[in-house]
């Protein structure tokens, strides 16, 4: 599973760890079919040549049906290259060898043409329901403690914003009932004593209080702790609140993304700063000391204003727990801003933007630091030499498989660890395969030009998306899927939210 580009050097080690030969072309016929999946598969270019089949969307049930091809080839005696031309009619399957890639003088893409009866273009597939979806209730429990350290329960699909919030359309609930029950039957086979339930935004869950009402029926008495890791602003009450607090409190989470109004409009985060601190007051009045808050610096259009903007809306935070009669006595406030910098991805409207260069992530970062005004509020942000190396494989070609072969070769592993990355090592590599680096992450694309994924389809029309991006630069909203449809293409899968009520497309 394909979480993070900067796992791609992890990818090349773990096969060279296992005797698999790394490239696909490689590979003998006793070898074993490498599989990817996860969100980076919707660009799988840049590992193109090291990855057998990808398998994009939902993989609950293209696994099982790529396992029984493999099984009736080799009962048939065909050869490993019959089996991949076969499993690339499989829907949702992607066999990257069976496409050859050219490009025109100046490295952008010409054409993807498909080769061996391949598909021209493949659709991702959808699990359409969860609740009958395989969903590991008993797995290994590790020794040591581990980053997340208890039990995860899926709720839905899907969520308004960032590039999961295009790529899992559309929307997909699971029921009280299954959840319930996955819940009590993770807790009694791990022993874990805290449960989280997963989503993108799990306050956007329909039945969230009826949810919560049924596992406080069980988990307050079994003290179990209940957590909602991902929580939207405006999807935060008071009923949610006296929910949550039953057992145990943690850190609360919420992500305005933006300083500014105008620079949340831009990204469509329809969240105001009255329903930040309106918010975070409830949470503070609820007995509440913590919180977190996430945001992006780097976005399209943003202005130092809207930099400092992120440490003033942390400010405000602070004074709203002081103004609250109702806060936890004897004890202060502590609020963290993480500000994460952007990196531009597929299959969303801003999938044509520049990142910014490094030096002005230092800047803004410096910016950043420089305004805070109190102790009370901490500030954390990535480096930015890794999220320029990731916008690099976030929206490469195929021509990056070579770099990261040579990069593989030389020793690199676990990029995504400060301690491990080393860019000048980086920088030096791609001179070597004689490309540059900012090509990907710094160039502005056109809308006409042909984008190294654009034969792979996840249902989001492109018209929709470049429409998106010229409504971001006016700072026009799109409502969200459960308040108006907008056509942007999911419908085609013909599940969740877009069959629910077909009357408010716009």
């Amino acid at each position: 599973t394909l979480q993070y580009e900067m796992s791609y050097t992890n990818v090349l080690n773990m096969l060279d760890l296992g005797g698999i030969p790394v490239r696909n072309d490689q590979r003998r016929e006793d070898d074993p079919i490498v599989i990817a999946g996860g969100p980076c598969v919707c660009n799988p270019e840049p590992l193109a040549d090291f990855i057998d089949l990808f398998c994009l969307g939902a993989g609950e049930e293209v696994d099982l049906e790529v396992i029984d091809l493999y099984q009736a080839c080799k009962e048939a005696g065909k050869s490993r290259r019959e089996f991949l031309r076969e499993a690339a009619q499989i829907p949702g399957v992607y066999v990257p060898s069976l496409y050859q890639v050219d490009y025109h003088p100046d490295g952008t893409v010409k054409a993807v043409t498909p080769l061996e009866g391949a598909p021209a273009t493949v659709q991702k597939r959808v699990l359409l329901d969860l609740d009958k979806a395989y969903y590991p209730e008993n797995f290994v429990v590790p020794f040591l403690d581990i980053v997340h350290d208890r039990a995860v329960a899926e709720v839905f699909r899907g969520c308004r914003f960032c590039q999961a919030g295009f790529i899992y359309r559309p929307v997909i609930e699971k029921s009280v009932e299954t959840i319930s029950r996955q819940c009590r039957d993770l807790c009694a086979s791990t022993g874990y004593d805290e449960i989280s339930l997963s989503s993108l935004s799990t306050s956007d869950y329909s039945r969230i209080n009826e949810l919560l009402d049924e596992l406080l029926t069980w988990t307050k008495d079994a003290k179990v702790n209940v957590s909602l890791p991902s929580l939207r602003v405006d999807g935060f009450s008071t009923e949610l609140t006296d929910k949550i607090k039953t057992v145990r409190k943690s850190g609360l989470t919420f992500a305005p993304e933006a300083g500014t109004q105008r620079l949340r409009d831009v990204i469509n985060k329809n969240v105001r700063e009255e329903e930040l601190l309106d918010t975070v007051t409830t949470a503070f009045g609820a007995g509440w000391n913590r919180v977190k808050l996430y945001f992006m610096i780097g976005l399209p259009t943003e202005t130092d204003q809207d930099v400092t903007g992120i440490t003033a809306l942390g400010q405000k935070v602070v004074d709203a727990y002081y103004h609250c009669e109702g806060r936890p006595k004897g004890q202060s406030v502590n609020v963290t801003v993480s500000a994460a910098a952007f990196v531009p991805k597929p299959f969303t409207p801003f999938q044509w933007e520049p990142q910014d260069t490094m030096e002005e992530f230092r800047r803004k970062q410096y910016l950043l630091k420089d305004s805070i005004t109190t102790r009370k509020l901490t500030v954390n942000y990535h480096d930015a030499d890794t999220s320029f190396m990731e916008a690099v494989f976030a929206r490469g070609d195929r021509r990056l498989c070579g770099v990261l072969e040579e990069a593989w070769k030389r020793g690199f592993h676990f990029d995504g660890w400060s301690d491990c990355f080393s860019l000048k090592n980086w920088l030096a590599v791609f001179e070597a395969a004689g490309l540059d680096p900012a090509f990907y992450a710094n160039r502005r694309r056109s809308f006409d030009e042909v984008l190294p994924w654009d034969h792979l389809d996840y249902g989001i029309r492109k018209e929709f998306l470049i429409a998106e991006c010229k409504k971001a630069y006016e700072a026009a909203a799109t409502p969200n899927c459960r308040e108006k449809c907008s056509a942007c293409g999911a419908a085609c899968f013909k599940g969740g939210i877009c069959v629910e009520d077909r009357s408010r497309v716009v």
